[in-house]
């Protein structure tokens, strides 16, 4: 199959009802976010999208992601026993190396608007290849064990089902909020970098808005709202490189 969620796109336009999953073994055109490709070789990943027709805010719908995010997150704890980062907004992570990626998708159909939610996760080594090893990593790599992927989309669709569920009661949303940055580093105090809209700041994270944004603290205090882009670790030697350039008097500094 070509990707799972174009796949899915397509049926949610003939009418697919909610809670449609599409699951393929091999993606020959696999694609992330900004049209980015996601390596889908056969067997070695998991690769899924559901079709959702979510009775919520349209504002709201960005919190879709948050929703499988804290799944994937939860499904691994559950099967593998494997304790994992999200990083906002889509990527779960062990240790910096991205595992699992999330694109969504809203689009109009007859019946509305629908949100089409794909999913992939790395299971063994082959998933992704040699030249990303050190951003990428799988469940084998991690635990040294093949996982068995049926078991794995069986859980994670549960978990799916319950959160998006949950998503729709009244404190749905907030709750939601608190529990990914309860379970994010990346949703407060940590020091990142955000390309986007064709700038790129450092900054502090420091919490989300109520739509799932990221608020992020400028070296002058400013908070700036961040709807989309991508954000990653600046390490401790980075600002301190990034303080010396910004010294006012021309002069650098040098922080330990």
């Amino acid at each position: 199959m070509p990707s799972t969620n174009t796949e899915a796109v397509e049926q949610a336009k003939r009418g697919a009802p909610e809670g449609t999953c599409v699951v393929a073994s091999e993606q020959t055109a696999g694609r992330g976010r900004h049209g980015r490709v996601w390596a889908s070789p056969k067997c070695a990943g998991l690769y899924f999208s559901l079709v959702l027709r979510p009775r919520i805010a349209p504002a709201e719908f960005p919190l879709l992601t948050f929703v499988a995010a804290l799944a994937v997150q939860g499904a691994l704890r559950e099967e593998s026993n494997l304790i994992t980062d999200i990083k906002w907004s889509n990527d779960v992570l062990v240790g910096e190396r991205k595992l699992c990626g999330i694109l969504a998708e809203r689009i109009e159909t007859i019946a509305g608007a629908c949100v089409i939610l794909g999913v992939g996760v790395n299971l063994r080594r082959e998933s992704y290849p040699p030249e990303v090893a050190a951003r990428a990593t799988s469940i084998e790599t991690e635990t040294s064990a093949i996982p068995d992927a049926e078991s794995l989309l069986r859980t994670l669709l549960e978990h799916v089902r319950r959160r998006y569920i949950a998503l729709h009661d009244e404190r749905g949303a907030a709750l939601l909020l608190a529990d990914y940055t309860a379970n994010s580093s990346y949703a407060t105090g940590k020091h990142v970098r955000v390309e986007s809209g064709g700038e790129a700041f450092d900054g502090t994270t420091r919490g989300l808005a109520a739509d799932g944004a990221l608020r992020v603290e400028l070296p002058d205090g400013e908070i700036r709202i961040v709807h989309a882009g991508d954000v990653t670790v600046v390490r401790a030697r980075e600002r301190a490189e990034s303080c010396a350039r910004r010294d006012v008097f021309g002069k650098e500094i040098n922080e330990k």
